[in-house]
């Protein structure tokens, strides 16, 4: 009996466990899950929750009742990934051996990485939404303040998704204005980017929006700590930007498991073959989602599409075929853009976001690159999609993992 092992439980590892387990003989094979957490988290609701428009129920669940029940599921901490003896070790001391290692083990904030950001005001007057404790500590503040200065802010690149700083932005405009205090709001974006998102047409399709809704945007802005005493972040250049309320995206790193392990790169992300999701430095190891060093955005909807192409590379791997080289760096995302609208969209490695309709040419019925109610519905109801479909391996229509040769799904 062989066994194939795949760490983490999240999205991506849950996906490639459902995908595996009617595809591998399971009188050949023992397909296992890794995951010291019991909870499963929606981590796009993340964005919601601060704005009592999503409840912390409805963000999380318990894990287990995605994993497959021919899936061997262990709920421990994992210490090393020793890869020249196919071993993998647990904090008790415990050893699981594997043929085939998928590591799925996901991305982390890191406020400690900037210098005052996990300070004494750290959930006082300076939060994060990219975690459930977060969000919620959050939505608690939110609900109480009586507003002033608020500044989101992004401290480096890679993150989680990155549009959602921009959607907490427009969403907090939103909130505001339905509470009647938007003129007791100063809302600030920024960014160490040179503009709203990474790729130009995008950035161009959202520029308008920050100023439509009178929100100031900071660019190439490097931050090197925030004075929590003086409520104020400052760059390398000594700029100073001021706050009451900051909403940080602290630095993201990979799991502290793979630089234990002398796997991971200076950020903790796994060196990965951009097509083929094997790993460069042992072939019996694969990887997917945000742990790996891909030029892809950290998203769920580029787990989805990987899940899909690396599922047919293990195959072809235990076959001893070539692997394909298909995964083009392909995602696409809804962007909330506040007032119950939201604008889709669609891009890869090498080709800005498309502009057209979904899923029917000409017909949609939703929209790339221009905002919509329909494209905002299409958002929330992800959530279900993600609950039923997504990470129980169950093909979405009409959505493909690569785009077309012509930099286009949808026309």
């Amino acid at each position: 009996m062989k066994n194939l092992v795949i760490l983490g439980a999240g999205t991506s590892g849950t996906m490639m466990a459902n995908h595996l387990v009617s595809k591998l003989p399971k009188n050949e094979w023992k397909i296992t899950i890794v995951d010291q957490y019991k909870t499963h988290y929606y981590q796009p609701g993340f964005l919601f929750l601060p704005f009592d428009i999503y409840t912390t129920k409805q963000v999380k669940k318990d894990g287990k009742k995605f994993i497959p029940k021919d899936v061997n599921y262990i709920q421990k901490k994992i210490e090393f990934i020793i890869s020249d003896k196919n071993v993998v070790t647990f904090e008790d001391t415990t050893t699981l051996s594997y043929d085939i290692l998928i590591v799925a083990t996901g991305t982390k904030i890191a406020p400690e990485e900037v210098e005052g950001m996990k300070g004494p005001k750290w959930y006082q007057n300076i939060f994060d939404f990219y975690t459930y404790e977060g969000a919620k500590a959050l939505r608690n503040k939110l609900r109480e303040w009586n507003g002033g200065k608020l500044v989101i802010h992004i401290s480096e690149m890679p993150i989680k998704c990155p549009v959602a700083p921009l959607e907490f932005a427009f969403l907090a405009d939103s909130y505001f204005k339905n509470k009647g205090m938007r003129d007791k709001v100063d809302i600030t974006f920024v960014t160490p980017l040179s503009g709203a998102f990474t790729k130009p047409k995008a950035t161009k399709a959202l520029h308008y929006l920050l100023e439509e809704k009178n929100i100031k945007e900071v660019v190439d802005f490097d931050i090197e700590r925030v004075d929590y005493k003086n409520n104020k972040i400052i760059d390398y250049a000594d700029n100073e930007v001021a706050y009451d309320l900051l909403v940080t995206v602290p630095p993201n790193l990979g799991d502290a498991l793979l630089e234990r392990s002398g796997l991971g790169d200076d950020m903790n992300y796994i060196p990965t073959h951009k097509a083929t999701l094997q790993t460069l430095d042992n072939e019996n190891i694969f990887a997917l989602g945000d742990c790996t060093n891909l030029p892809a955005s950290k998203a769920g909807s580029v787990a989805h599409f990987e899940a899909e192409i690396l599922t047919d590379n293990i195959l072809r791997y235990i076959n001893g075929e070539e692997l394909k080289e298909e995964f083009d760096g392909h995602s696409n995302c809804f962007i909330e853009t506040g007032n119950n609208k939201a604008l889709l969209i669609d891009f890869n490695y090498n080709h800005e976001p498309v502009e057209g309709t979904f899923p029917f040419p000409g017909v949609g019925p939703l929209k790339l690159l221009k905002e919509s109610r329909v494209n905002h519905l299409g958002k929330l109801a992800f959530r279900w999609i993600y609950w039923n479909m997504l990470i129980k391996g169950i093909p979405i229509p009409f959505v493909s993992s690569t785009m077309s040769k012509k930099g286009k799904v949808f026309d």
